[in-house]
C-alpha cells in the first residue's frame, strides 16, 4: 500500500513539473494532495494500531491461561498435602510431581505473555511517524526550491 501511495505522489509531482500552473491552481492541487496525504497517514496509523492491539490481546490471553494453569497447580499441591497427611507416600509424590509440572507450565506461559505484551507496547506508531517526518522533509525541500 505504501508503494502505491509513493507512486501516486511522484506521478502527481512529475505532472506539476511538466506544466505551468496559476497560483490558484497550485493552491487547489496542494489542498487536494494534503487531503490525500492526511487520509493515507490516518489509514497507516489505523493499520499499525490494529496490529499492536492484536499483540496486546494475545499477551493478555496468555496471562489469563497462565492464571488458570496456576490454579490447577495449586489444586494439585493441595491434593498432595491431603494425600501426604493420609500416609499414602506414592500418591502424594505423584500429586507433587503433577503440581510442580503445572506450575512450571504456568511460569512458561507467563513469560511468553509478558514477551507478547512487551512487543505491543508502547503503542508508538513507528511507521506513521517516520512517514510523516519524510513528508514534512519533502515539503521543506520543495518549499526552498
Amino acid at each position: 500500500m505504501k508503494g502505491a501511495i509513493l507512486v501516486e505522489r511522484s506521478s502527481t509531482a512529475q505532472a506539476l513539473h511538466d506544466q505551468r500552473h496559476s497560483t490558484a491552481e497550485l493552491v487547489k492541487m496542494m489542498s487536494e494532495q494534503v487531503s490525500v496525504l492526511i487520509r493515507d497517514e490516518l489509514k497507516l496509523a489505523q493499520l499499525e494500531l490494529a496490529s499492536k492491539g492484536k499483540q496486546a490481546a494475545l499477551g493478555a490471553g496468555m496471562f489469563g491461561i497462565s492464571g488458570m494453569v496456576a490454579l490447577y497447580g495449586v489444586g494439585c499441591l493441595l491434593a498432595c498435602a491431603i494425600i501426604a497427611i493420609s500416609g499414602a507416600v506414592a500418591a502424594w509424590l505423584a500429586a507433587l510431581i503433577v503440581g510442580m509440572v503445572l506450575l512450571a507450565t504456568a511460569g512458561a506461559v507467563v513469560l511468553l505473555g509478558k514477551h507478547r505484551l512487551h512487543k505491543a507496547a508502547p503503542a508508538v506508531l513507528e511507521e506513521t511517524v517516520a512517514s510523516i517526518k519524510a513528508d514534512v522533509e519533502e515539503v521543506r525541500e520543495r518549499a526552498h526550491r
